[in-house]
């Protein structure tokens, strides 16, 4: 799984043809696009192409991955020193308060569990494609570099993104640095169960550290157990062990889920002793 459906340099963006980029949409999906949801990326292609020409450089992501809400971002834009969240709701004539906290939520997500995003400067923004004329709004800056939501029409996104750019304090941004960067602190138990089962990977939900190597190291060596024990119709039993919190039940989920998933001959199941855990799953 890749951690967005499409991602490119903005050039490259602004050079495509719009069906080029709605195809690796499409294909990216894992099920079939519903006519709204293409349509929905056909208007925000056609939106971006035109708010994001002037910018001589940057990258964007659409669809990009949120692992520990089991959600992606319409579309993230790394744009010099800051990063913008764009959530659209193509259609829309209002700025609904469901809307303005979902954009907001992402944005937090990145900020706080996001290692490369810890100390950058992030801007939610929604785009109400329909909505009317937005009164001036100046970026108000929390603490922790989050700013508070900003609102706009697909008219108006392109000098809102501008203003953006301007305002936007902190260092440059290594895109491939933050690409790669991985989420940290790892998640609860309970939200990397959550996120395997809505089929992330264990690389995806956990830190880009040693700690995710070894995670990713035992589940395929597991996996080639697996497969030398069927394909010689033998039984084997794999012991891991390592201190507490290393990640010895995440590597079970990861595993159960993964062959349950992905092999329809096998009934893989997943036991635990720790009572709470499985009483929330």
């Amino acid at each position: 799984m890749t951690p967005a459906y499409y991602h490119k340099s903005l050039t490259i963006f602004l050079e495509a043809d719009p069906t080029a980029v709605l195809g690796e949409l499409t294909n990216a999906h894992n099920f079939a696009v519903e006519q709204l949801q293409r349509y929905a990326w056909i208007e925000q292609i056609k939106i971006l192409k035109s708010a994001l020409k002037c910018f001589a450089s940057g990258e964007i992501l659409f669809e990009f991955t949120i692992p520990r809400m089991g959600k992606r971002a319409d579309v993230l834009l790394i744009l010099g020193r800051v990063v913008v969240v764009v959530e659209f709701k193509v259609g829309s004539t209002s700025f609904d308060r469901i809307a303005i906290e979902q954009a907001y939520d992402y944005a937090l997500d990145l900020k706080n569990f996001h290692k490369g995003s810890h100390g950058l400067s992030i801007v939610p923004l929604l785009v109400a494609t329909k909505a009317g004329t937005t009164d001036s709004q100046k970026l108000r800056w929390a603490a922790d570099c989050v700013s508070e939501p900003i609102m706009t029409n697909a008219e108006e996104l392109k000098f809102i993104l501008e203003d953006i750019v301007k305002n936007a304090d902190g260092r440059a941004i290594d895109f491939n640095e933050w690409l790669t960067s991985g989420y940290q602190p790892t998640p609860t138990i309970v939200e990397a169960a959550q996120a395997l089962y809505q089929s992330h990977s264990v690389e995806e939900i956990t830190r880009s550290d040693a700690g995710a190597q070894n995670l990713g190291h035992t589940s395929n060596c597991i996996a080639e157990i697996i497969e030398r024990s069927k394909a010689l119709r033998r039984k084997s039993i794999c012991i891991v062990t390592c201190v507490p919190g290393a990640g010895k039940t995440l590597a079970g989920l990861h595993i159960s889920t993964t062959r349950a998933q992905e092999h329809s001959d096998e009934h893989a199941v997943f036991l635990s002793g720790n009572g709470p855990l499985v009483a929330v799953l």
